[in-house]
């Protein structure tokens, strides 16, 4: 795992994010690394879900990641958690940190927002992987759905390994776990059960697709074969932009690609990216 160092940035409207970068010491850097990329994790989840990815993808690029508004060590209670504050804490983190076209690399919601972030400044983004994300909507079962999984977690939960156990245990068990906060009766969520609904609220009520028509980028999109993303979005994606878009599945992955299968996710990303910078000089 590489050495990850912490900071914290404030947004146009008084947010503070908590970033992580990974590898050597700017100073350290015999040269600026051809590549930035930026780590957005998904709902209710942390940037350290990344660690693993970030060690694969290695010293060559230069990998940030942030915790979202109302996430992890950002600020637990944003007053905005709109689909455009997310996109403006991306610009921000991208501005703030000095990220040249940075390619942005989202799970899940986190993907969303790195999509919304490309439509949206297209000469902004080098290129997008997105994991287990996509346009489909509106759902207007998620809100609920989603209160009623966070109504379900048992806190405090007695113990690491009780969390661990809870979700599901294994690589994603474990990340899931460390996510929390640990007090003298337990451990607790970093998370607020209302922003973390709020933050799905636009999804429940429509669909991205004119988002998606309008991203310039090549894109890699990957499902979990086991996953929450149907096979039919990722098709759809790919017919509206064919000569951008990548489809893959991960066998024997769930939603949480990037924690399940991270070697195989990162063979995808590194092929990608080779293939882009010879067709596209990425």
């Amino acid at each position: 795992m590489p050495r990850a160092r912490h900071t914290t940035i404030t947004t146009a409207d008084g947010t503070r994010l908590a970033c992580t970068e990974y590898g050597r010491e700017p100073s350290a850097r015999s040269a600026q690394p051809a590549v930035s990329v930026l780590l957005l994790h998904g709902l209710a989840g942390h940037t350290a879900e990344w660690d693993v990815l970030a060690g694969l993808l290695g010293p060559e690029y230069r990998l940030v990641g942030y915790d979202a508004r109302g996430h992890g060590m950002s600020d637990r209670l944003p007053e905005d958690v709109s689909r455009a504050a997310h996109v403006r804490d991306a610009v921000a983190v991208i501005d703030q940190l000095a990220l040249t076209r940075p390619v942005l690399i989202g799970q899940s919601l986190g993907g969303l927002t790195a999509l919304l972030t490309a439509a949206a400044h297209p000469d902004l983004v080098r290129a997008l992987v997105l994991v287990e994300a996509g346009p489909k909507g509106p759902a207007p079962e998620l809100p609920g759905k989603i209160g009623t999984w966070l109504d379900s977690w048992p806190v405090p939960f007695a113990s690491a390994d009780a969390a661990v156990r809870f979700f599901g245990g294994g690589p994603a068990g474990l990340a899931w776990a460390a996510g929390l906060q640990v007090r003298p009766d337990g451990l607790y969520p970093r998370i607020d059960r209302d922003v973390m609904v709020g933050c799905v609220a636009e999804s429940a009520v429509r669909s991205f697709w004119e988002e998606w028509d309008q991203v310039r980028c090549p894109t890699l999109v990957v499902r979990g074969e086991a996953g929450a993303m149907p096979a039919s979005e990722a098709d759809e994606m790919r017919v509206r932009r064919p000569a951008g878009t990548r489809v893959e599945a991960v066998a024997g992955a769930g939603h949480d690609v990037h924690l399940d299968s991270p070697a195989e996710l990162h063979a995808l990303i590194e092929e990608f990216l080779h293939s882009a910078r010879a067709a596209n000089g990425l």
